[in-house]
């Protein structure tokens, strides 16, 4: 059964691409200083702080109407991405950068066909073209059969997946909820995650690899409290960035533009870990280059079906 969305919203589609590309840039670079920070302080801990700064600057935003209609599905979504940063965030202090960002933009793929399964919207076999170049760049970055392909991919995957779940969702039951709203409500979702995190990290036994998800409170130096300041600011623009991005028409098409987040986290391992790009890497970013820009040039096949 396809699920109806309205056309309330007056956030166009260039209005769309343009936004993803910026939060795609924000994103990578609060990926970067998430890994940068896990040998500090933990990723429960980052989100208690963070959160409980953002959720306070955000009921200050919205003048506390946090209960709009629908709310079970903007917290349906926001735990689908709680969930992605977990699945994302507890494998990246152990690869690079380029590794687990190449897998998590498989999400596009998952966006693309719950496009077509939840909002009835036809994918042109153009648009899967454009695509598979993209997914192909991934392929030439990833290299999935060399000797150092770890399971520990698979993550990053999963995280894809509950970031395309996220994304249907905003489009199919969140289009006309404020973005400072979804984002409010992600950020509960943070805070609330992290709290209960610290309840029970002590109660269960964890495999060493999880350690930044559940690994003890650390002390903070003024250069902790600066980057969990400047993480508040990201988060903020993120969470505001994503809910527009996805709540314009399309998302099959935002989703191509996602890819820009590969560029972006390239160019964030090698200014923060000096991860520099071999000739494989760089021509898998040309073509996820050109599958986003591929997308410019496809005619929209026409209105979804009712």
């Amino acid at each position: 059964m396809t699920i109806q969305t309205t056309n309330s919203t007056r956030f166009g589609l260039p209005q769309g691409v343009l936004t993803i590309i910026a939060t795609v840039f924000a994103m990578a670079l609060t990926d970067a200083i998430i890994k940068l920070s896990s040998s500090e302080m933990t990723l429960w801990q980052i989100w208690i702080l963070r959160s409980a700064i953002v959720v306070a600057i955000l009921l200050v935003a919205t003048k506390g109407r946090v209960l709009p209609p629908g709310t079970g599905w903007i917290i349906a979504r926001s735990a689908a991405l709680v969930v992605q940063y977990l699945c994302l965030y507890a494998v990246l202090p152990l690869m690079d950068m380029a590794l687990a960002g190449a897998a998590f933009y498989t999400a596009p793929f998952f966006i693309v066909g719950l496009s077509a399964l939840v909002l009835g919207n036809r994918v042109t076999p153009a648009h899967w073209l454009a695509i598979a170049i993209g997914f192909a760049g991934l392929l030439l970055i990833v290299r999935p059969f060399a000797a150092a392909f770890t399971p520990l991919i698979l993550m990053p995957i999963a995280a894809a997946l509950f970031y395309a779940i996220a994304a249907i969702l905003t489009r199919a039951k969140c289009a006309d909820t404020p973005a400072l709203i979804l984002a409010l409500w992600l950020n509960i979702a943070c805070l609330a995650f992290g709290l209960a995190i610290g309840a029970v990290r002590g109660l269960i036994v964890t495999p060493d690899w999880a350690g930044f998800i559940f690994g003890p409170w650390h002390s903070m130096a003024g250069s902790d409290w600066a980057m969990i300041l400047m993480l508040c600011l990201l988060i903020i623009g993120i969470a505001v960035g994503l809910a527009k991005a996805y709540q314009s028409p399309r998302p099959e098409v935002i989703a191509t533009f996602d890819y820009c987040y590969m560029i972006f986290v390239v160019f964030w391992g090698y200014v923060f870990f000096g991860e520099v790009p071999d000739l494989w890497t760089l021509a898998g970013m040309a073509l996820i280059s050109a599958g986003g820009l591929a997308v410019l040039t496809i005619r929209d096949s026409g209105p979804s079906r009712p």
